[in-house]
């Protein structure tokens, strides 16, 4: 299987108009010269330079992605997108399948710890049910993306068909623009789906060439022998993927509708200059794939959390990257990237609102100010 190399094509009169999935389109540089302004604004704060440490760099990175001189993340998106797994058959959870529906339920009730955390923070939350067993009860704060009851079980075929798939991305690619339409300065991936920690660490050893054995954790809570017969599943599928290493098929084999949805909201964030907070496991699995698709996107991504999952810290050092926070955490539904938002904050209003040596009449050691 490989990207299409184009949806549709479409004529009028003698013009051809041909159309590509959005996918295969790269997201621009952050703008170069806002991350020069803001790095000489930093210099000039009243503060020996680099004193700060990473919430100055936070800030110009911000500056150069937003191409402002004063970045912000005041609003914020977060944006959970659920779906059911067929590999739940092979016994890899501690949690039943229909808990993923009744969860979707939590969210949009605001029982959920990233319901709590986004009202704390003032942010908006969507929630995206992209297909469950179990379906949940019907709500108004829910939007409804549904592909299928959940994928097939990957151990024995591919999770989704390219159909799917594409559906899955397209679902992202929508989220994205609804955030950026309703004026988000950040955009946040969640994820549910009883069963997705081995979607994606089936997922993230097929992107690194890595053992089960490196990557798979024990995510809902397994003790020691289920643990190893997770890793065996996962080896399972594996040996049934094949020695593919496209990063769109390896979604549709091995991934989820959540995990390639996400994967489709950050290409899409990056396209239209929307920064973005990557969570824990499953979310930056779905952002390295998304990064193998579109290398570009790396600039616009910036990572919340380590998680307690095994395999993050070998996804993020694939991806070159150092997270804000590391607690311990490991529940998803972007509750690690919602607990980093202040920290993003607090290095905007430290950018924005400090006095410079020149006007606060402080000596900046060279004998100026």
């Amino acid at each position: 299987m490989r990207p299409a190399e184009h949806c549709a094509a479409a004529t009028a009169g003698d013009d051809a108009v041909t159309t590509q999935p959005f996918w295969l389109m790269p997201p621009p540089a952050p703008a170069e010269d806002r991350g020069v302004r803001a790095r000489d604004h930093q210099n000039r704060l009243t503060k020996p330079p680099g004193s700060l440490g990473r919430l100055e760099q936070l800030a110009v990175t911000l500056a150069a992605q937003q191409r402002r001189d004063r970045p912000g993340v005041d609003r914020v998106r977060i944006v959970v997108f659920a779906a059911d797994h067929g590999v739940c058959a092979e016994g890899v959870s501690a949690f039943p399948q229909a808990v993923t529906g009744q969860m979707i339920a939590n969210f949009a009730a605001g029982g959920a710890a990233v319901s709590v955390l986004t009202q704390s923070l003032g942010a908006e939350l969507e929630v995206i049910n992209l297909g469950t067993v179990a379906a949940p009860p019907a709500d108004d704060g829910v939007v409804d993306e549904t592909i299928a009851p959940g994928t097939a079980n990957l151990v024995r075929e591919p999770a989704m068909t390219r159909q799917q798939l594409e559906a899955a991305l397209t679902a992202g690619e929508r989220a994205a623009e609804r955030a950026l339409q309703a004026g988000s300065e950040l955009f946040i991936g969640g994820d549910m789906g009883i069963g997705n920690t081995t979607s994606a660490a089936a997922l993230a050893c097929a992107l690194l060439g890595e053992s089960p054995e490196s990557l798979v954790g024990p995510g809902t809570g397994l003790d020691d022998q289920g643990l190893a017969h997770k890793m065996d599943v996962v080896r399972a599928a594996l040996r049934r993927s094949g020695a593919e290493n496209d990063p769109l098929t390896l979604l549709a084999e091995l991934g989820g509708f959540e995990i390639a949805a996400l994967a489709g909201a950050f290409l899409a964030a990056g396209q239209r200059r929307l920064p973005v907070l990557v969570d824990g496991f499953i979310v930056t699995a779905a952002a390295l794939a998304a990064v193998r698709v579109q290398p570009g996107l790396r600039a616009w991504l910036h990572f919340a959390h380590g998680s307690a999952e095994p395999g993050h810290r070998r996804l993020l050092a694939a991806l070159e990257a150092e997270p804000l926070l590391d607690l311990g955490m490991r529940l998803g539904e972007g509750s690690g990237a919602a607990t980093a938002v202040p920290l993003m904050r607090a290095a905007c209003d430290l950018h924005n609102r400090m006095a410079r040596f020149e006007d606060a009449g402080v000596s900046d050691g060279d004998g100026h100010g």
